[in-house]
This record gives C-alpha cells, sequence and structure tokens, in this order.
C-alpha cells in the first residue's frame, strides 16, 4: 500500500517539499546572520536533485519566506514583505540550471567533482545571495535613526556569510552523498567502521579544534588569544587535506566553521568574527582546490600502481600458462617413453621367436638408455615429483637432489611453513629458480656443498617466500665431482640465461635478489610474494 502511494508523482513531490521545507527551517533555526548555512544547503540540494523535482524546492523554501514577509510586514513595510517574500532559490535556481547544463562542476552522480568550478559557483551564487539580502534591506521601512546602509558595510558581511556557509554544507553534502549512497544498511556500516577519514576526524581533528574552542571560551570576548584560537581553526583543516584530500577539507572546514560560529562574540556583526570567517573561507577555499589536486594526484599513483599489479598478475599468467604447456610436453614424453619400452619388447620377442639363440643385451643396453634419457628429458620439462607429490617432495627427494647426490656433491633442503598457501605458479617459480641458481652455482665448478632454506610466512594478508641458496666449496670433495656428467643434464633444466633469469623470475613476483659472500662460498637469497590481485593472478589451486 505504502509502496504504490509512493510511487505516484504528486506524492513524491510533496515529500521533497516538506522534507526540504523543514530542513530549511531547522537550518535557518541555526543560522545566525553571519553565517548562512541555509544558503549551503540551498546549492547543495540544486547540484544533487533531479529537476524534475525543483519546483517542489522553491515551494518548500517559499513556504517560510512567505510566512516571514507577511508576519513582519507590518514592521518593516509592505515592499519589505514583498521583497522578502520571494525566496533566494528563486534567483540562486536559474544560474544554478545552467551552470549543471553549460558547466557542472559534479559529474557522474558526484564521483567526479570538478572543485575550480564547484567553488566558482558557489562564489556566483553567495554573491547573488548577497544581492538578494541587500535588495530586501533597502526596503525596509520604519529603520532605526542613524541605521548606516552603506555598502562597504554590509555587502563584504552578506557575502562572506553566505560564501562561508555553502563552503561548510556543501562539500559535506557531496561527500555524504559521494560516500554514503549504498545499497543495504550492512554496507552502510561497514562503510562507516573502515572510514579512514571518519577514524581520523574524531581522533585527531576534532580534539584539535575542541582545545581551541577550550582556549577560546577560556580567553575574555576581543583578546588576542581569542581570535587567535579562531584563525586557528583553519590548522586542522589543512592537516586533513594533505591526508585525505577535499573530503577531508568538506569533514574539518564544516567542523572549523561550526567551532568559530561557537566563538563568535554577542554582537550581531562583530568584526573579529568577520576577519576570522573571511580568514577560515579562503583557508578552506584554497584547501579544497589543492585537495583535490592531491586527490588527483592520489587517483594517478592508484592508477599506476594497479596498472603494474595487472601487468605482474598478466606475466604470472603467462609464467602459468607456459608451465601447463610444459607439463603436458613431459607428460606426453612419459607416454612416448612408455610406448618406446612396449614396443621393444614386442619387437624383442618376436626376434627370439626367430632366432632363439641370439644375443639381445646390447639391444636392451640402448634401450634402457634412450627410455632414461626420455624419463631426464620429461623430468626436466616439468619435475615428475612436483606434480605427483607436491613442491617439498619435489625438492628433497626429487630429480635434483638425485642428480647432485650420484655425481658427488652435497644436497640439502630446509623447508618451513605451508606450502597449501601459495599458488601452483608460485611454486613451480620457486622449483626453476632453485634449479636456476643450482645451475648457474655449478656451471663454476667450485661448489661442493649446497644448502637450500625455504620459508614461507604471512604477513599484511599476503604470502611471502623467502630462498637461501648456500653455496661452498671444500677442496677434498672438488676432486671427486663428476662435471661432465652433471653439467650437461644440468643445463636441459634451465634458461640459460643465469642469475638474470632469476632476477625476472623474481621481479614477476615483486621480489628482489641478493647475493653475498660467506665463508668459504655465497649466498643468494630471493625474496618472492603471492599475487596481490589474487582474482586477477592464479588462485591458490591453480
Amino acid at each position: 500500500m505504502g509502496k504504490g502511494l509512493w510511487e505516484r508523482p504528486w506524492v513524491r513531490h510533496v515529500a521533497v517539499a516538506l522534507g526540504y521545507g523543514v530542513a530549511f527551517t531547522a537550518f535557518r533555526a541555526l543560522s545566525p546572520p553571519q553565517w548562512q548555512i541555509t544558503a549551503g544547503l540551498r546549492f547543495a540540494v540544486l547540484l544533487l536533485v533531479p529537476y524534475r523535482y525543483w519546483l517542489a524546492l522553491i515551494i518548500g523554501e517559499s513556504g517560510w519566506y512567505i510566512g516571514m514577509g507577511y508576519v513582519c510586514a507590518s514592521t518593516w513595510g509592505v515592499a519589505w514583505g514583498i521583497a522578502c517574500a520571494i525566496a533566494p532559490i528563486v534567483y540562486v535556481a536559474p544560474v544554478v540550471y545552467w551552470l549543471r547544463k553549460h558547466w557542472p562542476p559534479v559529474l557522474s552522480n558526484a564521483t567526479h567533482i570538478n572543485m575550480g568550478r564547484l567553488l566558482s559557483c558557489a562564489l556566483l551564487v553567495a554573491v547573488i545571495v548577497m544581492l538578494r539580502d541587500f535588495g530586501v534591506l533597502l526596503t525596509a521601512k520604519n529603520l532605526p535613526s542613524g541605521y548606516d546602509l552603506s555598502y562597504s558595510k554590509w555587502v563584504p558581511r552578506y557575502f562572506v556569510g553566505s560564501f562561508l556557509g555553502i563552503l561548510t554544507v556543501a562539500p559535506l553534502a557531496l561527500l555524504g552523498y559521494q560516500k554514503l549512497v549504498v545499497k543495504s544498511w550492512s554496507e552502510l556500516q561497514s562503510k562507516i567502521e573502515n572510514s579512514r577519514l571518519l577514524f581520523e576526524s574524531a581522533c585527531l581533528g576534532f580534539p584539535v579544534l575542541a582545545l581551541l574552542l577550550w582556549i577560546g571560551y577560556s580567553a575574555a570576548p576581543d583578546t588576542p588569544i581569542r581570535q587567535m584560537a579562531q584563525v586557528a581553526m583553519f590548522l586542522p583543516v589543512v592537516w586533513l587535506a594533505f591526508r585525505h584530500g577535499w573530503q577531508g577539507v568538506a569533514v574539518g572546514g564544516a567542523a572549523a566553521s561550526c567551532t568559530v560560529m561557537l566563538l563568535m562574540s554577542n554582537a550581531v556583526w562583530d568584526l573579529t568574527t568577520l576577519q576570522a570567517e573571511s580568514i577560515l573561507s579562503f583557508a578552506i577555499s584554497t584547501m579544497l582546490i589543492m585537495g583535490a589536486r592531491i586527490g588527483s594526484l592520489d587517483q594517478h599513483v592508484e592508477k599506476d600502481r594497479t596498472d603494474v599489479l595487472m601487468a605482474l598478475a598478466l606475466a604470472q599468467r603467462s609464467i602459468y600458462l607456459g608451465e601447463m604447456q610444459l607439463r603436458m610436453t613431459s607428460t606426453a614424453l612419459e607416454q612416448i617413453r612408455e610406448d618406446v619400452q612396449a614396443g621393444f619388447a614386442m619387437m624383442m620377442g618376436r626376434l627370439r621367436h626367430l632366432q632363439p639363440a641370439i644375443d639381445d643385451r646390447g639391444y636392451q643396453r640402448h634401450a634402457l638408455v634412450a627410455q632414461d634419457q626420455l624419463h631426464r628429458l620429461a623430468d626436466g620439462l616439468y619435475p615428475i615429483a612436483l606434480r605427483e607429490r607436491g613442491l617439498p617432495s619435489a625438492l628433497q627427494e626429487g630429480g635434483l637432489p638425485l642428480m647432485l647426490k650420484e655425481v658427488g656433491l652435497t644436497y640439502s633442503c630446509d623447508l618451513r611453513g605451508s606450502v597449501s598457501r601459495l599458488s601452483n605458479t608460485l611454486r613451480m617459480t620457486i622449483y626453476r629458480i632453485i634449479w636456476e641458481v643450482v645451475a648457474d652455482a655449478c656451471t663454476k665448478k667450485n661448489v661442493s656443498d649446497i644448502r637450500i632454506h625455504l620459508r614461507i610466512a604471512e604477513r599484511q594478508e599476503r604470502v611471502g617466500v623467502l630462498i637461501v641458496a648456500r653455496f661452498r666449496a671444500y677442496p677434498a670433495q672438488l676432486a671427486f665431482i663428476d662435471w661432465e656428467e652433471l653439467l650437461p643434464r644440468l643445463v636441459r633444466g634451465t634458461s640459460g640465461l643465469g642469475l638474470r633469469a632469476v632476477r625476472d623470475r623474481a621481479a614477476v613476483f615483486q621480489g628482489r635478489t641478493r647475493t653475498r659472500s660467506i665463508s668459504g662460498g655465497h649466498q643468494i637469497s630471493i625474496l618472492l610474494l603471492d599475487p596481490a590481485l589474487p582474482g586477477v593472478a592464479i588462485s591458490p589451486a591453480g
């Protein structure tokens, strides 16, 4: 029933008129002559509300001014009552309409804001409101004797009050529209709880303003201490601008404006307060422009960072696809090896049937050599132990450890941490890197003891891997190493680029490589990080 009633256009227009009228009345009650926050409310709703509801906005605001003109016409004259009955939104709406059509300060539903245009529009609207208020003042009758209506006195008062009121409300309203328009209350609660701007404003910005407010209240009116406290209100605005751009200025500027008004003296037009308002208006304006620039630079930096992460993710994806192709080739070679074995057995069976006395040991030896070469080639393309038993088994009992121990080298691998947290791409990269550094060290023929230390840890929701390879040479052991047998087998499983390939592989995973000398040899340390964009890069399951 209620939803069906809300679907009717006239119901929505009446609701907008009543809602804006109530909000305007509340703002008007809180708005002293020096600080017209109603101008900020008017400017904000004209920027954000669709054009079809503007008539409702005009009616909602005109109700208060018509009542004001009717009640006070007997005191200030009929001309004043008629001029007062015409609400400022009537003069402001056509200007804002033209600005939204031809020079829009708000783009894409407040997700993008041109701060220079916004401040220019605010200045123009403040001038229009100032001219309207001063025009209404000129029509007043029965003014006290000696009442000064000079332009030099009233124009700055009306302009500064309107402009500061716009700077107080409009940026904060745009920020609220930008950040708090969500689909559900749970999402709204999550945004509020995770807002760094809200946390820093509540913990640092607002306490500083409260301290300045206490200092100002403790001093007597019109004293230098109170004036300094009023002027110092812009300091939290500057700090929030550097931290959060124009959004920080919106929050800090609104709070600073409120504290300045709380320190206002009892005089209706206090010169000290007018000076503080002028300084605060200038500070908020400049900080909004600078904050928008800072936000734009932050967006460019974040975009560049995202582009880099996307490039790394694509590189990781390419590594993954390449490894899968090598895995398929390795599997095909294993099948060929089995076919060769089956074909040789069938051929020798038929040959024995024709010539029972034939000596087939030479044929068997050649067949075994061919099968062994196919097996090593398949293992070099994609380790069988890694495919069947995982990374720990491949590093401790796979083809590389057996190959090194067969020729007389000492090899050990110490692995600590949860390997299951790593993606398949990172596991394969770890194996390739270890093979590369071992092959690079062995090509120099000055290593006899190899110690691999692998550490896996999680920090700041990122999984990191540290590989430390220590190579030492013992002369008594070097003499018994069969380099001629080892090196051809090692090289078949590498890229041939040595440490350059290690650095490139580490860079793809946002890592780095360091080499240093140790007693009796050297050490290579490689740091790798898991993909930063799990939705784009490879998942832990591959």
